[in-house]
């Protein structure tokens, strides 16, 4: 597959039917909101240390083991940070809203474990907008952010993967309508690195787009049921389907 055939928009962005998502993830939302008893998590640490997309987090950022579920990397995924900081969280978020592995776990098992980063947004006070607007947002996600079904299963066909790093220095600035101070937007570069097997072997090439995720780093966060994670804790409120540039 080329790499002009696998770009569409903006490099892995493109609409798959959304409709018949809804039911599934309206289910993912109540379980999310509704309390469960926390099981034992690996608990944070401190220390200089080295996040999934390989940036250097600060030396009061929590370590890579301080995570949601550090085992979803043997599926080929992103592991959800457990950090109260924006941007360790938003660059690893835009990581792993691009990092799949097509031989490890199916798309919608894929998507699934993308809902559990979700929070609510915070800047509708009705607990109905909240839900609705959260349901739009990860509806996006599936319209506008991740690749869609026909080209997945084109390269789950050559045992495909793909691991995205973010790169550069990200922006980060404030949601419109926030007074909480708490919700911010960051935009990098994120390079995906497409590895294909073909006829002639495994094959490899890059893609980079530039990519916008909002989030929430504040006590009205919602953490993942039964993981280490508290009120504060960052969360995804949005990914966007275009860069959002100040």
């Amino acid at each position: 597959m080329s790499a002009a055939t696998m770009r569409g928009r903006g490099g892995m962005w493109a609409l798959i039917g959304a409709a018949v998502l809804v039911a599934g993830i309206i289910a993912i939302i109540v379980a999310s909101i509704l309390p469960r008893p926390a099981d034992p998590a690996p608990s944070r640490s401190e220390g200089t240390s080295q996040g999934p997309d390989g940036v250097t987090a600060s030396p009061n950022a929590p370590s890579e083991d301080a995570a949601v579920d550090t085992e979803v990397t043997g599926r080929g995924w992103v592991a959800e940070p457990i950090t109260t900081d924006p941007e360790l969280y938003a660059r690893t978020a835009l990581a792993a809203a691009s990092t799949f592995d097509t031989t490890l776990a199916s798309r919608e098992e894929w998507l699934t474990y993308l809902d559990t980063w979700f929070t609510p947004d915070t800047r509708y006070a009705s607990g109905a907008d909240q839900a609705a607007e959260l349901v739009a947002a990860q509806l996006e996600l599936r319209q506008g952010v991740v690749l869609p079904q026909a080209q997945w299963d084109s390269m789950a066909a050559k045992s495909g993967r793909v691991v995205a790093q973010t790169t550069g220095e990200m922006t980060l600035m404030p949601v419109p309508e926030d007074a909480s101070g708490d919700v911010a937007i960051g935009t990098a570069n994120v390079t995906l690195s497409f590895t294909m097997t073909g006829a002639d072997g495994e094959s490899s090439f890059d893609e980079t787009v530039r990519v916008s995720v909002q989030v929430l780093c504040g006590p009205d966060s919602i953490p993942t049921p039964g993981s280490a994670q508290t009120p504060g804790d960052c969360k995804v409120v949005r990914f966007f389907s275009e860069p959002m540039e100040p």
